[in-house]
């Protein structure tokens, strides 16, 4: 069996204080009460059929309900997550409101085992980070992608 693959968009925005990127905290229940290791590059998963570079410019539009923005694609590699997905992302230099984001949506049981469904974002919320501060919220395996957009961007 294949395992899945993602790809997806990471904006960076250079400020005052240097380079900033912007992150999802990745909605329902199980990361709702969680910080660290809670945060994600916007991605989703794509099929062999799809190449990711159109997928994480598709994916970035489900989960955040803005369209991708142009400017130049800094290809940023792939990493493995401790799950085994393999997680494929492009760095853009853009500019983006948090509070213009409409997070796509999700369904699962809630609580478990209760035969009961919920809807949920897929980001429940959007932020700028400085790259030290995004290292200590962002899934672990993704801090690889934060440590090349620095030796692209310094």
């Amino acid at each position: 069996m294949t395992k899945a693959r993602s790809a997806g968009l990471l904006l960076f925005r250079r400020t005052g204080e240097g380079v900033e990127v912007l992150l999802g905290h990745m909605g329902g229940p199980f990361h709702a009460c969680r910080d660290a290791r809670a945060w994600t590059v916007p991605k989703g998963e794509y099929g062999p059929d799809e190449a990711a570079w159109e997928a994480a410019r598709r994916e970035f539009e489900e989960e955040l309900g803005l369209p991708p923005p142009d400017g130049e694609a800094v290809p940023l590699g792939e990493v493995r997550q401790s799950g085994g997905k393999t997680v494929t992302a492009w760095a853009v230099e853009a500019d983006l409101d948090p509070a213009a984001v409409v997070p796509g949506t999700f369904t699962m049981e809630w609580p478990p085992r209760s035969g009961r469904t919920q809807e949920f974002p897929e980001l429940d919320r959007v932020a700028w980070f400085s790259l030290d501060r995004a290292r200590e919220v962002v899934v672990s395996a993704q801090t690889a992608f934060l440590d090349r957009l620095a030796e692209h961007s310094l």
